[in-house]
């Protein structure tokens, strides 16, 4: 007999139960970036400046359950955010399953190690700074990255 085919293979965003929905962030962190906008193009560009809630050497939320009371801007994805938010990094595994892709072979749902997500090169973890740490009058645009999509 055939095992069935994981959840994220046979059920849709939607049809997913909460935990199942938790289990398919990565923790890479990169949702966990401010972000500047483009006022002429619109085009939305990561920053090497992460949430203060981001715990930068593991590319954790430091307060995930309350994240949302204690940074109100705080993203919230859901199945919509996950086919709308372009700004989303390819390697998202909600942007991936909205876009008809597998995950990764780093996701941890897929090796069974979380830390292929650091080997991958996807985790943020180490290469950031928190927002405490910039200085209001600096220009946050000096801080735009470019960040290296991991390998599929």
């Amino acid at each position: 007999m055939t095992a069935p085919a994981p959840f994220w293979e046979r059920k849709s965003l939607e049809e997913m139960d909460d935990d199942e929905w938790e289990s398919l962030c990565d923790r890479c962190g990169r949702c966990c970036v401010l972000k500047v906008e483009d006022i002429d193009t619109g085009v939305i560009h990561p920053t090497a400046v992460a949430c203060r809630l981001l715990d930068r050497d593991t590319g954790r939320c430091s307060n995930y359950r309350e994240r949302h009371a204690l940074v109100p801007d705080c993203l919230r994805i859901d199945a919509e955010a996950a086919r709308t938010y372009n700004f989303l990094p390819l390697s998202c595994a909600y942007r991936r399953l909205a876009e008809g892709r597998g995950l990764a072979w780093w996701h941890p749902l897929v090796s069974g190690d979380p830390s292929t997500v650091a080997a991958a090169g996807a985790s943020i973890a180490g290469r950031v700074v928190s927002e405490d740490a910039v200085h209001p009058d600096e220009d946050i645009e000096a801080s735009i990255v470019r960040w290296v999509e991991p390998d599929e």
